[in-house]
């Protein structure tokens, strides 16, 4: 008796073992079915930031939309008239940047104000460094063009070719500003129209900050010799009423035997003063003939 019970023990523990085994392999199963299903997860950061098509943040600025627009257009027509009776100083830096992010090649160009010896003023180069850049060519026909980039697009005569939508507030340094985004409503083949966005005290109804592009009906304005398309340009006060801009900046890329190269230009103007005699409507030139000749511009 005590034989036959020992034996259907055993018998009921191997059933009970296999049915173990099954419903182990049954539920591992699952689990993996529950793993490989697809369900609700959390979509990837998304890293490209397109500052060009941000949306209205708010419906209208607590000031009347059209009052601000036309005081910052006034105001960038005065300063536009203002400026070609200052002179300033300017720092021209190009870079180039290694896969570490530490810049791997640069060129920096310091230019002054200076006068020939019948009063007409231009820039003169004082300073330049040895290039180290491999992939940038900048030459002294190149500085013209870049210096000549216009500073203030939006005043009265042309608001009329954009359309300019309010997108919120934003605080630039320590100013709090409105925020428009500016584009042109239609281009041309040979005039260049400003795209991108316009930062405006929210006191005194000035531009104090811009963002964007030059355009065409061919597309992007840049030069050829440089990559840059976007620039980002700060302005200071001088003299306590004119918003000149002091700082542009513009990051681009430059693809060589498939790897890409992160470039960067900047430019800085500095010690604003005004220029007695000289006529509102005509700027100082670049590399105006003088006594002694500007050196060229060579990497």
């Amino acid at each position: 008796m005590q034989a036959k019970e020992i034996m259907y023990s055993h018998t009921w523990s191997k059933i009970f073992l296999a049915y173990s085994l099954v419903s182990l392999f049954f539920t591992i199963g699952f689990l993996r079915a529950q793993e490989q299903k697809p369900g609700p997860t959390a979509p990837p950061p998304e890293h490209r930031v397109t500052r060009i098509g941000v949306q209205p943040a708010e419906p209208s600025p607590p000031v009347p939309r059209e009052q601000i627009i036309n005081h910052f257009a006034q105001k960038e027509e005065e300063f536009r008239l203002a400026r070609p009776g200052y002179t300033s100083r300017k720092i021209i830096r190009l870079q180039e940047f290694g896969d570490d992010g530490t810049p791997s090649g640069e060129f920096e160009i310091t230019i002054e104000p200076a006068t020939t010896s019948s009063g007409k003023p231009y820039d003169k180069i004082v300073n330049q460094t040895t290039s180290t850049l491999r992939v940038l060519r900048f030459e002294s026909e190149d500085l013209g063009r870049l210096l000549a980039i216009p500073m203030f697009a939006l005043t009265p005569t042309e608001l009329a070719k954009y359309d300019l939508t309010y997108v919120g507030k934003e605080q630039v340094d320590e100013i709090n500003c409105y925020m428009f985004r500016v584009k042109p409503k239609q281009v041309e083949r040979t005039r260049n129209f400003f795209e991108g966005l316009v930062w405006v005290d929210d006191r005194d109804l000035t531009v104090v900050k811009t963002y964007g592009k030059w355009i065409n009906e061919t597309g992007d304005v840049r030069m050829p010799e440089l990559p840059f398309t976007y620039f980002e340009t700060y302005r200071e006060n001088t003299a306590g009423k004119f918003w000149f801009p002091n700082y542009t900046r513009s990051d681009d890329s430059v693809h060589r035997q498939e790897h890409e190269i992160r470039t960067r230009l900047t430019i800085r103007w500095s010690d604003f003063k005004p220029l007695p005699g000289v006529a509102k409507t005509s700027p100082p030139s670049v590399g105006a003939s003088a006594p002694s000749s500007p050196p060229p511009v060579k990497p």
